[in-house]
């Protein structure tokens, strides 16, 4: 049955209240700071101000008060499916969005490296946001994209358009020379998580470093489950897109309202320790060409770079230490080292003993366990995957044959999937007892998304350069 047109109501008021909380974000930070003494932008951030209401306040009416309006006929026994997707469109928009894509991946680039222009990075990123996001959906995704290049190299059956692939690969590209600047002020993701960065504090360091491995292993999970078929978890569990869509079930909308409100406290929380896409962009941006830095010769160590970065990418100057705590930290170093290779193969076995949690997100599986069920008498009734089964005519034993292949298949695939955590964890641990020296601040290019807040706070950014 069609739902109430009340119910409807309800929930797109309560997928608005998102851009909401971005809006009035967006109004706070383009008003003037109270830390901004000299003056400076007053005018700009008043006219960007307006510019805000009058973008905003639309988008918000609009999935405030939409409803269908010509509503579909009311089948008693019909349930409507919910769109997941967004409609397809005309192809000469997938070459429009890849040259969009392009030319905020160049202007980023250019503003954080070149320009060190904090106001430039935040206007492009609301722009992002309000075209990749809004507009277009959040459809133009290269965090998606994993799954489509995964399933595509496992899979040769299946064939991903070109401009997918390039969608992957353009960002990954422009790490490699210019760092993470599409999480700078590219991917709608990234910014509306900037936007509602309002009172972010610092994590400590530890608890950072832990809660880093979850991106890693959320990534070998989507690469699992795109490379088998089973599922496309990245996008289905996209805290955001059901925002961006208006159209999402109401666990997903509290998952997303939750993300935005810790966003409010701990920068870019999804970024940082969920986003796949964003742990293979900080491994790429660690061999970056160019990268947005502090100079030597001109930081005065004054520390407010470090205060104001809310991802904790700032490195400070390291103390010279005694040779006794330098052996300690080549024997450490010399442990691990051994321990690796049995995370791995330990990891290898768990990830085999995984096989039937893992086959059961497969659908074809499910159906296999609930026709076998349903013949057995194990429970009454049947589903819709059941009866669709059943009315193909096809014997209950192809069926269990071919859910007894995919669970070889999800037995070899958890292995692998094991050991990529054990190799996960164990580089983690390596990387934490290397001793680096460093003589003065330093970002991290591998957690710095360049987002330009430290040349924001930096008194030598604004001081008067010589003639």
């Amino acid at each position: 049955m069609r739902r109430p047109r009340f119910w409807n109501l309800c929930c797109r008021t309560v997928g608005a209240m998102p851009t909401l909380v971005v809006g009035m974000c967006v109004l706070r930070k383009c008003l003037p700071h109270a830390h901004d003494k000299r003056g400076h932008g007053t005018r700009r951030r008043s006219r960007l101000l307006i510019l805000g209401v009058c973008t905003l306040l639309p988008l918000l009416a609009s999935a405030a008060i939409a409803v269908e309006r010509f509503p579909p006929p009311d089948f008693s026994d019909h349930i409507l499916p919910s769109i997941t997707t967004p409609p397809s469109r005309p192809e000469v928009w997938e070459y429009v969005d890849l040259a969009v894509l392009a030319v905020g991946l160049g202007l980023a680039s250019w503003l954080a490296i070149m320009k060190h222009s904090r106001r430039g990075l935040f206007a492009l990123g609301l722009a992002s946001l309000l075209w990749l996001g809004f507009v277009r959906q959040g459809c133009i995704c290269p965090i998606g994209a994993i799954q489509n290049v995964s399933l595509s190299l496992f899979d040769s059956q299946h064939a991903i358009p070109w401009t997918a692939a390039a969608v992957f690969a353009l960002p990954l590209l422009f790490t490699l020379f210019f760092g993470r600047t599409f999480c700078a002020a590219v991917c709608p993701l990234g910014a509306v998580q900037e936007l509602v960065a309002v009172r972010p504090i610092n994590v400590p360091n530890w608890l950072d470093q832990a809660l880093g491995v979850l991106a890693y292993v959320y990534l070998g999970a989507g690469v699992t489950f795109a490379a088998t078929g089973a599922a496309f978890v990245i996008c289905r569990y996209d805290p955001f897109v059901g925002f961006f869509r208006h159209s999402a079930s109401v666990n997903m909308l509290i998952l997303g309202g939750c993300f935005l409100v810790g966003g409010m406290f701990v920068g870019r929380p999804y970024c940082r320790y969920l986003c796949p896409y964003g742990a293979i962009l900080g491994l790429l941006s660690k061999a970056s060409k160019w990268h947005a830095k502090i100079p030597p010769d001109d930081c005065i160590q004054c520390r407010l770079c470090e205060d104001a970065c809310p991802y904790g990418a700032i490195r400070e100057p390291t103390a010279a230490q005694p040779a006794a705590v330098r052996r300690r930290g080549r024997r450490r170093l010399a442990l691990l080292l051994a321990v690796c290779p049995v995370l791995i193969v330990a990891g290898f076995w768990l990830g085999r003993q995984l096989e039937t949690p893992l086959a059961r997100v497969h659908p074809l599986v499910r159906q296999a366990e609930r026709v076998y069920q349903e013949q057995t008498g194990e429970v009454q009734g049947t589903t819709d995957a059941s009866d669709a089964f059943r009315n193909t005519g096809r014997p209950a034993g192809e069926l269990y044959a071919e859910a007894a292949r995919l669970r070889g298949t999800f037995r070899q695939a958890g292995g692998w999937f094991g050991a990529w955590v054990g190799l996960v964890v164990s580089v983690k641990l390596i990387y934490l007892s290397l001793r680096r020296r460093r003589t003065d601040y330093q970002p991290d290019r591998a957690t710095c998304v360049s987002c330009g807040r430290c040349f924001w706070y930096c008194p030598c950014e604004h001081a008067p350069r010589p003639s």
